[in-house]
């Protein structure tokens, strides 16, 4: 590791002004500050805290921002991201299977095969987005030959390793190879209402962000009121939180459509059976409960453009003890969705604050979600936004 990477940042501009060999006053002239200006950075008395600030800079001296700031010039490893969903693009168009083409490779025993799906949607649960980005592949290909050996206890493990592989490409703003991973869960969860129900929640989402929101609020619907159950107080808490999810989906995708009385009514229906489910629970990887609802409500309103509304909700939810137990990809992404609500109320202070929260639960939601790289250089532009954000924000080349 080069040692400057272990120099305050003040420090690493002095380094790099004596490798290429230019005086404080020099620097100071090609910045347009004063020498006084220079010494105080580099001594660490003043801070730099703008974006532009640190890229005039880095411009100057002749190096990247990034190594400016002791890190990885390489920002949020895009390059390895790409070539990671390419390598899942291969495995999702592969169909050896169907064309009975012989492979060398071991089949895994079904139980086997569950328990490697789960630990990746865990694993997505964490937000680690690189992890699951290298895990995936190995992991569809063995989903989909166990599949054809075994296809009763194969099938429940490969609809859950396509719904991941669809949340994830969501997550990385791929919608065109996430739609083929949902395509393919829901091949294989038919025949199936539950496989089918929890598939349809990635469903809704690909086509949501795909911009079709109207489609979106129809599919799930439907998936919605098949896995219903006749009285709700007798309902199986499970099926109860996919079919749950689903009208949480069904509401986002009236909000995105414009319709904000039908949202408003199916994030109420949810609710109610969200509190027969209670929190604290992960039935099928959605996470559903009171508190997750209430996220969904205040994500409506984001989508409505109600900031006020929005905002007033966000104070309390995150005081529950919900809050906590939701997983920390669902925490972060919530917070991403409620800096844009600041943005929108004229307040990059208390946006910068929400988005600093988000990092810190999932760093991956802000360095890999192309959402939050967006929130992020929006607020990293206010010239009150947080020293930390300014940094990352030139480290990852945004803003």
């Amino acid at each position: 590791m080069d040692r400057t990477d272990l120099l305050p940042v003040g420090r690493r501009v002095a380094y790099w002004r004596g490798r290429r060999k230019l005086s404080q006053q020099v620097l100071a002239d090609r910045l347009g500050k004063s020498k006084s200006w220079v010494d105080k950075v580099e001594r660490g008395v003043r801070s730099l805290d703008k974006v532009s600030t640190l890229q005039n800079i880095a411009a100057v001296l002749r190096i990247d921002t990034a190594v400016l700031l002791g890190r990885d010039a390489q920002p949020a490893g895009l390059i390895e991201r790409a070539e990671g969903v390419e390598r899942i693009r291969v495995a999702l168009s592969t169909y050896e299977i169907a064309l009975e083409r012989p492979s060398a490779r071991r089949v895994l025993p079904g139980d086997r095969l569950a328990r490697e799906v789960a630990h990746v949607w865990t694993t997505f649960q964490h937000a680690r987005y690189p992890q699951v980005v290298d895990q995936l592949p190995q992991v569809v290909a063995s989903a989909q030959r166990t599949h054809a050996h075994d296809p009763d206890r194969g099938r429940v493990p490969l609809v859950e390793a396509y719904r991941v592989t669809a949340a994830l490409l969501v997550k990385l703003g791929v919608p065109d190879v996430a739609w083929l991973a949902v395509d393919r869960a829901m091949t294989a969860a038919t025949g199936d209402r539950v496989s089918v129900a929890a598939a349809a929640v990635q469903l809704g989402q690909v086509l949501r962000v795909s911009g079709r929101a109207r489609v979106a609020k129809s599919v799930t619907l439907t998936a919605a009121y098949r896995i219903a159950p006749t009285v709700i107080e007798f309902g199986d808490p499970a099926e109860l939180s996919l079919c749950g999810t689903l009208l949480v989906q069904a509401a986002l995708a009236a909000a995105r459509d414009g319709d904000d009385g039908t949202a408003v009514e199916l994030i109420d229906e949810a609710a109610e059976m969200a509190a027969r489910v209670g929190d604290g629970h992960d039935f099928y990887r959605t996470g559903f409960g009171a508190t997750a609802v209430e996220l969904a409500r205040i994500a409506v309103a984001v989508e409505s453009g109600d900031a006020d509304e929005a905002m007033a909700r966000h104070e309390k939810v995150t005081r529950r003890d919900g809050w906590r137990w939701l997983a920390a990809e669902h925490r972060a992404a919530y917070l991403v969705d409620v800096a844009r609500a600041y943005l929108h109320a004229d307040d990059p202070v208390s946006a910068g604050r929400v988005l600093t929260e988000a990092e810190r639960i999932a760093p991956a939601e802000i360095r890999h979600r192309p959402a939050g790289r967006e929130i992020l250089a929006q607020v990293a532009r206010d010239p009150a936004a947080p020293t930390t954000l300014s940094h990352l924000a030139a480290t990852l080349g945004v803003g």
